[in-house]
């Protein structure tokens, strides 16, 4: 009998498109490709990474004040989430779907936090373009820390 295999993969990957880090998922390029070899143990390190990352992210611009109340929105919205996702890390889930549709975030068990805007598509962009860039931090540390050669600088490291 196998195993379920876990991903974050959300069915949305702009690496097929030529971006080095995917604007679904954020994992980078050859971590996707070599998702399946990773152990079990591997897996659940990044997927680790990936919610610490994009709770970073989500930090900066929303907050939770009803977990209970997101996770309920999630389930009636049928977004797809992980039981144990922390509630910040699901939020960009529920702003990568729903930003279109959502109207008061306030519904959803959230609100941004002071400065930050309060349109639902404008939030998710300023999230994504710290996702993004923390995603191909993170992409230039894991080739650095397994290649003589920076393919991020491209200078060999010290």
């Amino acid at each position: 009998m196998s195993q379920r295999i876990v991903s974050p993969c959300v069915g949305l990957c702009s690496t097929t498109v030529g971006d080095n880090v995917c604007r679904g998922c954020q994992r980078h390029d050859d971590e996707i490709l070599r998702w399946l070899s990773f152990s079990t143990e591997q897996r659940e390190q990044r997927m680790r990474e990936l919610d610490q990352m994009r709770s970073d992210a989500a930090s900066r611009f929303v907050e939770v004040m009803d977990a209970g109340q997101l996770e309920q929105q999630l389930l009636r919205h049928r977004i797809r989430f992980r039981q144990e996702q922390p509630a910040l890390s699901r939020v960009v889930e529920l702003l990568r779907v729903g930003r279109q549709q959502i109207k008061d975030v306030g519904r959803y068990g959230i609100r941004p936090v002071a400065g930050s805007p309060a349109d639902p598509q404008a939030l998710y962009a300023a999230i994504n373009q710290v996702l993004l860039d923390a995603g191909e931090a993170r992409r230039c540390r894991d080739i650095e820390s397994s290649h003589s050669l920076s393919e991020c600088s491209g200078r060999p490291r010290s």
